[in-house]
């Protein structure tokens, strides 16, 4: 029983090969095979749920961020345009990014959280970290995230 978001990056992968979307199916072909390395990996092959495949296009999708920059940095625009190019599709099979009032609002829920179990001021980022992280799962960049609940715990 495969998982029914890789068997739709499958799917899709079959579609974009037949309607010759270069970009596309390389992309999605790259995906899987992280996805299949996963799979493999370890003591015995398993299939993996449609959390921990997420997981792995949200590493793609980053991986395809950094190099993107990396490129433009480099004076390198054609080949950072294929890096956008290839996230933009990765970021169909993600959920939708947590704008900044959705995350301010669950890092507030989390902060308010951490303190009625006594924690409080900069020492409770872990506490609220722990709190916070499971709602957002993968909506928003762990960067984002920590410099939230700063802001948030330094009173700002």
């Amino acid at each position: 029983m495969t998982t029914t978001l890789k068997s739709r990056l499958q799917a899709d992968l079959t579609a974009a090969i037949k309607a010759r979307d270069e970009l596309r199916s390389s992309t999605l072909r790259l995906t899987i095979t992280a996805i299949t390395k996963e799979e493999v990996a370890g003591e015995s092959a398993r299939e993996l749920s449609d959390a921990e495949v997420e997981k792995i296009v949200a590493r793609e999708a980053k991986k395809r961020r950094e190099a993107a920059e990396a490129f433009e940095k480099g004076g390198r625009a054609e080949q950072a345009e294929r890096e956008k190019a290839e996230g933009e599709v990765l970021a169909e099979y993600l959920p939708k990014p947590l704008t900044d009032d959705e995350l301010n609002a669950l890092v507030a829920e989390a902060v308010r959280e951490a303190a009625a179990g006594g924690a409080e001021g900069p020492r409770a980022m872990g506490d609220v970290m722990k709190i916070v992280n499971p709602k957002i799962a993968g909506r928003a960049e762990g960067g984002r995230v920590a410099a939230a609940v700063k802001r948030q715990l330094a009173g700002g």
